[in-house]
């Protein structure tokens, strides 16, 4: 399983740049796609040779594993087929395709309902039907891809799940380009005093620590308009930012990264004024 994990990781390492910068131009996101495809076959290979050591194993694989992978060539590979159809007109036309786009969605999500359900709330009495290769039972709605799936790189299901995990990630950029519609291309950000040199992700995590807190107008203000001020204030395009909170969400360690490196350092600053003051006192 640790090769495995390290595959998966490289795909993470390859793609998590083009993710968090959020731009998407038509000829990055083909050849994220094949960065993709590639790290698949490597992993498809390896599990045909090599197998797991328990269900438990294989059940992980299929469940959690395999469809992030997945998921995110669902993501890159929706939003190539969303650009290159989107059509040319104004704010009205694009509205219409936009929505029409994350009403797809929506009917996904109807027709899985219960599927939904039983992943979302972390069940896992069906686990061995549906994450286990071999086991498929036609009476748990299957979708016809299962059928010309490889059998021995798929289950009934773990495809739905990577569904599942896209569809969060292509709504927040269908809803990120609504909103870009919406304030049109012409508005520019106001002169900025200073610049923000540190990450936009550490950016947009502090602005979404600011916004939970109700620290603007009593917590009456929307994330969009909060991102938009510190935009203009330090001289930044924070990008795609719903997508990136998104990823810091989905952080399996330290999802407050850089929140504990402000606390600490504030700590520590305090610290040594107040042994300096120390000192000087006694002097």
């Amino acid at each position: 399983m640790k090769k495995i994990l390290n595959i998966v990781q490289d795909v993470e390492d390859e793609i998590n740049s083009i993710i968090l910068e959020a731009k998407y131009p038509v000829h990055q996101v083909e050849d994220t796609i094949n960065i993709i495809l590639r790290h698949l076959t490597t992993l498809r290979k390896y599990v045909q040779e090599n197998g797991f050591k328990s269900e438990g194993d294989e059940i992980h694989f299929f469940k959690n594993v395999k469809p992030k992978v997945v998921s995110r060539l669902i993501f890159f590979n929706s939003v190539f087929k969303i650009e290159t159809k989107r059509p040319n007109g104004g704010r009205k036309i694009i509205r219409k395709y936009l929505n029409a786009e994350l009403h797809k969605l929506q009917c996904f999500f109807e027709n899985n309902l219960e599927f939904y359900k039983y992943y979302r709330t972390n069940n896992t009495f069906l686990d061995r039907k549906l994450f286990l290769r071999g086991n498929a039972d036609v009476k748990l709605n299957l979708d016809t891809f299962f059928f010309e799936a490889d059998p021995t790189f798929s289950t009934s299901h773990d495809y739905k799940v990577a569904k599942i995990i896209a569809n969060d990630m292509i709504q927040v950029y269908l809803e990120h380009q609504h909103d870009l519609n919406e304030k049109g291309t012409n508005i520019l950000p106001s002169p900025a005093l200073i610049n923000w040199t540190g990450s936009k992700t550490s950016l947009i995590e502090l602005i979404y620590a600011l916004h939970h807190s109700g620290t603007f107008d009593n917590g009456n203000v929307e994330i969009k308009v909060i991102a938009k001020a510190m935009e203009n204030a330090f001289n930044i395009d924070l990008g795609d930012f719903y997508h990136t909170y998104l990823e810091i969400r989905n952080r399996k360690v330290n999802r407050t990264k850089f929140l504990d490196t402000l606390k600490d350092t504030m700590l520590s600053a305090m610290d040594e004024q107040d042994e300096s003051n120390f000192e000087e006192a006694i002097i």
